[in-house]
């Protein structure tokens, strides 16, 4: 043994021969060399487990007598000690594996050869299914909102109207961004995508459309390629002040077709004693709202003019703040009636409170209110001298003779008129006249000295025109 190479296999045949060790540190050299031979002689092969019948290291004190060791095998295969098998079984004993470092089966354990992996160790991580989940999910929410921006299911109805000329010469991304802004679709991109999708692309027409706002991409498709839609539109003017008799010339010469002072009598869409009018009242006088309307050529009618004046009112009437008025004992109709004096006495909006502060303070005083606006409503004249006869006229509409508001209103008054009417700034004017030489604008007094002063400047400068109105200066 001396001559030997000094490696681990002649150690621990030395060892093993050597009668000072115990049975124990014996088995233990002879485990140590039957797994050195099966490396040796199997280059490549799964060294094999340790026996799971013999103990690793000494017994502890007091384990029990010592094992009689067994005399060596030779290499190979050895048959598993009667304690590990089952009774009255040959068990061959299971091929040595490979145990890398991360090996998660419980210490002690031997697989069986052949196999495989357990379910647990196949199993997708919960992170990976989180994953996927949020990617599936994100995926669906993608095309949902791109399926309701094209065909909008749960789209509302329309409402309000406009007038959108489309040029000749765009495309339907251009025609959309057109519609979007001006408030007939939602999103240019989704009316491209649905005209490409419906192939309408290449079928949207140029010219004039009357639209409505917050329209579908479907409905606004089928008014851009419906040969029957697109008609020449045209604008109505219904200036401010006029009474319905004024206006009914006046939107004749525009196109409107119909008899505007029958059809603007009364309505079933309009109740004037909402507003606070007499139960006797039934004219819309002072509720035919004064605007520009856009409507068909081919369906202009005084009927449809009135209706849509009648809407506009509505909407007016519900911007004004009523609280004053209210606590000074007046109604909707009572701001509406006083509106359609201040809208005929004053020519600029700069002038329309005061006028209003002037007949609040001659109402508030018991004072008639001497509006000639009143009385040319009562005798019909609108653009020659008051008479004398006229002036004295027994008229509920003289104001200069009556007391307080008139029956009604004298015409139909535009905003600026109605919010001087409902709230009035604070003055102690109780007079006003045109003013000489401002064009229409007025000057105010506070006595009845003062406003003398201003009749006779007036005067003077009218009979240095020879008459003509001293508005205007030569």
């Amino acid at each position: 043994m001396i001559g030997w190479p000094a490696t681990g296999t002649s150690i621990g045949i030395a060892m093993s021969d050597s009668p000072d060790r115990s049975d124990e540190e014996r088995e233990v050299a002879r485990l140590e060399r039957e797994q050195k031979r099966a490396a040796e002689g199997a280059e490549g092969a799964p060294k094999p487990p340790p026996r799971a019948d013999l103990p690793a290291q000494a017994p502890p004190i007091g384990a029990g007598p010592p094992r009689k060791a067994q005399p060596p095998t030779p290499a190979g295969p050895r048959p598993v000690p009667r304690s590990s098998q089952p009774a009255g079984a040959d068990a061959t004993p299971t091929p040595p594996r490979k145990v890398s470092d991360d090996d998660e089966s419980p210490s002690g354990t031997v697989r069986p050869v052949g196999a495989t992996a357990s379910p647990q160790g196949r199993r997708r991580s919960p992170g990976r299914h989180a994953l996927l989940f949020a990617v599936v999910a994100v995926a669906v929410v993608a095309v949902l909102f791109i399926l309701n921006g094209v065909f909008e299911p749960f789209k509302g109805e329309a409402s309000g109207s406009v007038t959108v000329k489309i040029p000749a010469g765009l495309d339907a991304g251009e025609i959309g961004a057109l519609l979007a802004d001006r408030g007939v679709i939602g999103s240019a991109f989704f009316f491209e995508l649905r005209a490409t999708i419906g192939g309408d692309r290449g079928n949207l027409r140029a010219g004039t459309f009357k639209l409505r706002k917050e329209m579908s991409n479907a409905a606004a498709l089928a008014s851009l390629t419906n040969l029957r839609d697109g008609s020449p539109v045209i604008d109505v003017l219904v200036p401010e002040g006029p009474a319905r008799a004024e206006i009914a010339p006046i939107v004749r010469k525009q196109g409107v077709s119909g008899n505007y002072l029958a059809a603007s009598v009364s309505s079933p869409q309009f109740n004037p004693s909402l507003y606070g009018a007499p139960k006797n009242v039934k004219s819309l006088e002072g509720f035919l709202f004064p605007a520009t309307y856009e409507m068909l050529e081919n369906g202009a009618t005084a009927k449809r003019l009135v209706a849509d004046q009648l809407k506009a009112f509505k909407r007016n009437i519900a911007a004004v703040d009523m609280s004053y008025a209210k606590s000074k004992n007046l109604t909707v109709f009572d701001v509406v009636t006083l509106a359609s004096i201040i809208e005929r006495e004053a020519l600029f909006d700069r002038d329309r409170p005061l006028v209003a502060a002037v007949f609040y303070n001659r109402l508030r005083n018991s004072i008639s209110l001497g509006s000639d606006a009143t009385t040319r409503f009562a005798v019909g004249n609108w653009d020659q001298p008051l008479t004398v006869s006229q002036i004295n006229s027994k008229s509920p509409y003289n104001t200069r003779q009556v007391a307080g508001l008139p029956p009604g209103p004298i015409g139909n008054p535009g905003l600026a008129s109605l919010k001087a009417a409902a709230k009035p700034p604070k003055s102690d004017q109780l007079y006003f006249i045109v003013e000489v030489c401002k064009k229409g604008g007025l000057v105010f007094a506070k006595t009845l000295a003062e406003f003398q002063q201003l009749i006779a400047a007036y005067n003077n400068r009218r009979a240095a025109q020879g008459g003509k109105d001293p508005a205007f200066c030569r």
